[in-house]
């Protein structure tokens, strides 16, 4: 390929020729550079929208030659020739990536830009974190290739909302020479503002949502379930207190049977229907029922010899135990069976064997 083509000066054409020279160890460094981020994001369990990167194309720095011909020398002092970005669902988690960067990393820190520090008051756009690094050998070495450790490159870190309107800011050219009417800078001056407190916005309430999360496991491990609404995070820590465990090994006692593990999370809409608003109703309806519930399972499980049961079911024997002492009958417990497990014709003949079960026992007698 001609070096030529682009009629760039002297010192230019040389760049670019160093430019092809080194393009297969940029190639491979940018490998090596996704790789060790991957690895570092996945080892510290950060949740990441995507890493994204790219080598220069030979356009695009013919382009930049030529804008700022005489501000570079030789292709070393192009710090973005490889560059590398990682976009973060939320504002508050780029520092969190800034420094695992920084342990991987050797970072130059007078070509290092916080572009979100240089956010004036009345300028749009989105700004991003740029660092420019090097490999250290500790990290990564490759004694074929030891010329990898000494080139530098750029790691961007912004925000998904930060990428959006970088995208769509650059779509629009208003950098690209011509003036653009002020009313379009308004309105993207003011875009701008509204996608930044969106962004903000998002980081407050995934805190918020974390804190309250941290609260609801307090609670529950303190015991403290009738100040903790039933939903599903509330109910998710509940369960690992591994309530229904106790009725379960005195059911499977009956035959001396072994407990096969399943969710139980699909009990939350059971005890919406049953109107159960706290931890603090499920725990009493365990508690006031669970006596109960073993001699409607003892009484099922007793002309059998099943050496296996379902760790479900001490609690569809105390849903059951629930619906009947509240009057409920069949039409109750094939709505709690249908709540359970889906409309199906084979509920309401569930619900008929379960009544009659219980119509022995003494709870039915009262």
């Amino acid at each position: 390929m001609e070096q030529n083509k682009y009629e760039l000066p002297p010192v230019e054409s040389m760049i670019m020729e160093e430019y092809h020279e080194q393009l297969p160890d940029f190639e491979k460094l940018l490998e090596v550079v996704k790789k060790l981020l991957y690895t570092s994001v996945t080892d510290n369990h950060l949740y990441i929208n995507t890493i994204e990167g790219r080598v220069k194309a030979e356009d695009s720095l013919a382009g930049k030659l030529e804008r700022k011909a005489g501000k570079y020398r030789t292709l070393s002092d192009l710090t973005d020739i490889l560059g590398v970005r990682i976009i973060t669902f939320y504002s508050n988690e780029v520092d969190k990536i800034a420094a695992l960067v920084g342990r991987i990393f050797e970072i130059d820190w007078t070509n290092s830009i916080d572009k979100r520090k240089m956010h004036e008051i009345n300028s749009f756009g989105y700004n991003s974190l740029h660092y420019i690094c090097r490999v250290p050998k500790e990290t990564f070495f490759d004694p074929e290739c030891p010329q990898l450790n000494e080139i530098r490159f750029e790691v961007q870190m912004r925000t998904l909302l930060q990428h959006a309107w970088a995208v769509l800011d650059h779509d629009t050219g208003y950098k690209s020479g011509f003036e653009v009417p002020k009313e379009y800078l308004r309105n993207l001056n003011r875009l701008a503002g509204m996608l930044e407190l969106v962004d903000e916005q998002f980081s407050i309430i995934r805190a918020g949502i974390n804190d309250y999360r941290r609260q609801v496991q307090s609670l529950v491990s303190s015991g403290s379930f009738d100040e903790v609404e039933l939903n599903g995070d509330s109910f998710g820590n509940y369960l690992e207190l591994r309530p229904f465990d106790m009725l379960n090994k005195r059911i499977a006692s009956i035959n001396q049977a072994e407990i096969h593990e399943t969710s139980l999370t699909r009990f939350l809409n059971v005890f919406a229907l049953f109107g159960f608003r706290t931890l603090g109703d499920v725990d009493r309806m365990i508690k006031s029922d669970s006596d109960d519930a073993y001699k409607l399972a003892a009484f099922q499980l007793a002309n059998t010899d099943l050496d296996i049961i379902n760790s479900s079911l001490g609690v569809i024997s105390l849903c059951a135990v629930y619906v009947l002492k509240q009057g409920g009958g069949v039409y109750g417990l094939t709505r709690f069976l249908e709540t359970l497990n889906g409309v199906s014709a084979n509920n309401k003949h569930r619900a008929e064997g379960l009544f009659r079960v219980a119509q022995n026992l003494s709870f039915m007698q009262k």
